[in-house]
């Protein structure tokens, strides 16, 4: 089931990241297919830690970066808008270098509520997070 509209193009979500944290650390959204997102983040020295592997908040920062984008997909943004109310992630497995892609799904869109699943992953299909995000739909005030 679309859950985005069918004129959504990755170059369209790509365009938002001038002069934010997802265009510093490098997040580029890669594909738009009816239900998912799916976007890449370098691992390199904007996303390392100190011992040299991802860090925990560079893969929340995906997460975030991936369902706040999902979130606004799914709504009139000339009516509501969607900011994060809570996100949570479990870091599984650690990473170098390369990329990492996260996918985000919708477990529930609703009208004031919307829950955003993001799985990330390396390069070569090994789960590395799995983060959960809750959004809050809110009303412009015209």
């Amino acid at each position: 089931m679309r859950i985005f509209k069918e004129d959504l193009t990755v170059e369209t979500l790509n365009k938002w990241s001038p002069n934010t944290m997802a265009e510093n650390i490098g997040i580029e959204f890669t594909a738009v297919g009816e239900d998912y997102l799916e976007a890449k983040m370098p691992v390199d020295h904007r996303t390392h830690q100190p011992m040299g592997l991802l860090h925990g908040g560079a893969s929340v920062a995906l997460a975030e970066t991936m369902g706040s984008v999902a979130a606004m997909c799914c709504v009139d943004v000339t009516k509501q808008y969607c900011v994060g109310l809570e996100i949570n992630a479990n870091h599984i497995k650690s990473v170098r270098d390369g990329f990492v892609i996260g996918t985000t799904r919708a477990i529930h869109i609703g009208k004031k509520t919307q829950v955003w699943e993001i799985r990330i992953t390396s390069e070569t299909g090994d789960l590395v997070c799995i983060s959960r995000i809750t959004m809050a739909v809110l009303d412009r005030k015209n």
